[in-house]
């Protein structure tokens, strides 16, 4: 493990190692406009929301550690108090990319990087009409971070008060991520994309599970099991009893080799192998035939089995 005090190391290693670690971080792509109606586009990565009543998010825009000149956003957002963030799509990452420059003050990245304005309800600031999801925002407070020690961070927070989500990015009614097809922030030059086999769903506790500290030694130890396998064992409601009738093959087709059949992820497969084969079912096998039922989410499978 290697430890790093902030205070020994360059800003620029100190900035890269940080966004690297807090990985990924939603963009917000934030429109403003100053007092002369003059527009501006940047993307932030600094961003999450804080508050659903009121809906509160907030944005990171830092001054230059260089030169102490503030973000042409921060700047709009204080003198006007409006803005609008908009999500950013797969789609439009080389547009974000572009609108990311550092153009001079006054210059729209609207017209740089091609994206559409669409006007607002409440604010003056458009949203972008490529986003599947925008919010109008008004200003709240800005809170320096570290000036006492030179710091250039700011947590600018904003209440959303208007939502706007494209009927392309919903299914029954939600918003689904494989619709919205996000990206995030990572470190250096990396991006991640919310989409595919990279987007999964947990579902929440319905009740509070026995824990790893209720589970028997021999599972608890085990060298196959892993952290995440150990957890689903300790989130069931109580400790399991023994099933006389598990297994029960009356339904379960022949089976080949023990291997061939957890290659195949057919845990029950798995263990008539080793029963119809007279085979020693010790306690690695439990283990690794329990994993291939946890990794198909039989939880009650993998408890009988390792209690065989």
């Amino acid at each position: 493990m290697i430890t790093i005090n902030p205070a020994d190391i360059p800003h620029r290693e100190m900035h890269s190692i940080l966004l690297s670690g807090v990985a990924p971080r939603p963009i917000a792509l934030v429109s403003t406009m100053d007092s002369s109606g003059n527009i501006n586009l940047s993307p932030f990565s600094f961003f999450n929301s804080f508050g659903s009543k009121p809906p509160i998010i907030a944005i990171g825009p830092a001054f230059s550690a260089a030169t102490g000149k503030a973000k042409d956003t921060y700047l709009n957002i204080i003198e006007t108090g409006e803005c609008t963030v908009n999500a950013v799509q797969f789609s439009m990452v080389e547009q974000i990319n572009l609108a990311s420059c550092e153009y001079e003050r006054g210059v729209d990245e609207f017209i740089k990087s091609g994206l559409t304005k669409r006007s607002s309800e409440l604010v003056r600031p458009p949203m972008v009409a490529e986003s599947p999801f925008s919010m109008e925002c008004r200003f709240i407070e800005n809170i320096p971070l570290g000036r006492s020690v030179g710091g250039n961070g700011n947590l600018m927070l904003l209440e959303a008060v208007r939502f706007h989500i494209a009927e392309s990015a919903m299914e029954d009614g939600k918003l689904h991520p494989q619709r919205l097809d996000l990206v995030a922030r990572m470190g250096y030059n990396w991006y991640a994309r919310a989409f595919g086999d990279a987007v999964f769903e947990l579902s929440k506790p319905r009740w509070n599970g026995i824990g790893f500290d209720a589970l028997p030694e021999d599972i608890r130890s085990s060298d196959i099991l892993t952290g995440n396998n150990l957890a689903r064992l300790a989130g069931v409601k109580e400790l399991p009893a023994k099933d006389t009738n598990f297994p029960d093959f009356n339904t379960t087709p022949s089976a080949d080799s023990l291997e061939i059949e957890l290659q195949a992820k057919n845990p029950f497969g798995a263990l008539k192998a080793v029963y119809s084969q007279n085979n020693e079912l010790d306690r690695t096998t439990r283990h690794r035939i329990a994993q291939s039922f946890l990794d198909i989410g039989a939880t009650d499978e993998a408890w009988q089995t390792l209690l065989l």
